[in-house]
């Protein structure tokens, strides 16, 4: 089934986790893709990745937080391929800092990356889907920290949580154009135990400000981490057809951990815990097993 037959997706961020995974994923439904990326090596790793397994995708490396970078970004994708319908974004970075400790060089860059990325990366994609008159789909990531305040954490939690609230009022004025913009809110992801093994490894390991990997865990109902598959999955979703009535919606990907009743540990009446988790955890990139990487449980 090719659920984006005849789209061309232009994704902002290119690694093998959330962002390629869901290139990967676009691909597989029928889509073409061009790649964006700060880093013109991990644009060019994830375009021949596409490529290599026979899909249309081309390499946009560039820094959308810049204006005429965003824009030139843009159109390289409409010249390219003469449309866009589908914009996924996932730039910026994160720098975790208490409230008394946080100084302004990361506190500008994390809102510079997040929030006025966010807005670069739609303006000029909303200019060209008006443009061509077909309408498109503009899907943000989030996250939980969006929704509430994480501590050891409220410089990400107050750019994630601005770019919600844009997206929600971007829906509105794109709405007449048939442009959708949604969101999508991952909790914990389970590639950070090999993006960041040092930290992630032992799940008892935490900061004074800082929940460990097994806090969140133990809160999630369903019992275990978000992957990028499971965000792969609702950004085809919202980039297809099948929700051509959903805008200025968010889909949270936490395991119903946002729902519960809050002082209701679901890992605590189980038994589950992270050690148990890891011992079936698969590494993965693109969306796909891997046995590059190779971590010691």
């Amino acid at each position: 089934m090719s659920r984006l037959n005849g789209k061309v997706a232009l994704v902002f961020g290119a690694s093998p986790h959330i962002a390629g995974t869901c290139a990967h994923s676009f691909a597989k439904q029928g889509a073409r893709l061009a790649v964006c990326d700060y880093s013109a090596e991990v644009a060019q790793r994830a375009t021949e990745l596409l490529t290599d397994k026979g899909y249309e995708a081309i390499a946009l490396p560039g820094d959308p937080t810049i204006e005429n970078e965003a824009a030139r970004i843009v159109s390289g994708t409409i010249d390219h391929y003469g449309r866009l319908d589908i914009m996924f974004n996932q730039v910026g970075n994160q720098y975790r800092h208490t409230v008394m400790d946080f100084n302004l060089h990361d506190w500008n860059r994390q809102i510079a990356g997040y929030l006025t990325g966010g807005m670069l990366t739609t303006k000029h994609t909303a200019r060209a889907m008006v443009a061509a008159g077909n309408g498109g789909s503009i899907i943000h990531i989030i996250s939980d920290a969006g929704h509430q305040g994480e501590p050891g954490n409220s410089g990400y939690s107050a750019a994630k949580a601005g770019l919600l609230n844009y997206s929600r009022a971007a829906a509105m004025e794109l709405a007449e154009f048939d442009i959708r913009v949604n969101t999508i809110s991952p909790t914990f992801m389970d590639h950070l135990f090999w993006q960041y093994p040092a930290k992630m490894l032992n799940p008892r390991i935490r900061g004074p400000h800082n929940m460990s990997a097994d806090d969140f865990l133990q809160g999630i109902p369903l019992k275990r981490f978000c992957n990028a598959v499971d965000i792969a999955n609702a950004a085809v979703f919202l980039a297809s057809d099948e929700s051509s009535f959903i805008t200025a919606t968010d889909i949270p990907l936490d395991g119903g951990a946002r729902s519960k009743y809050w002082p209701w540990q679901p890992g605590k009446h189980s038994g589950l815990d992270t050690p148990r988790v890891l011992e079936e955890l698969q590494p993965h990139q693109f969306g796909d097993p891997t046995n590059e990487i190779k971590i010691d449980y």
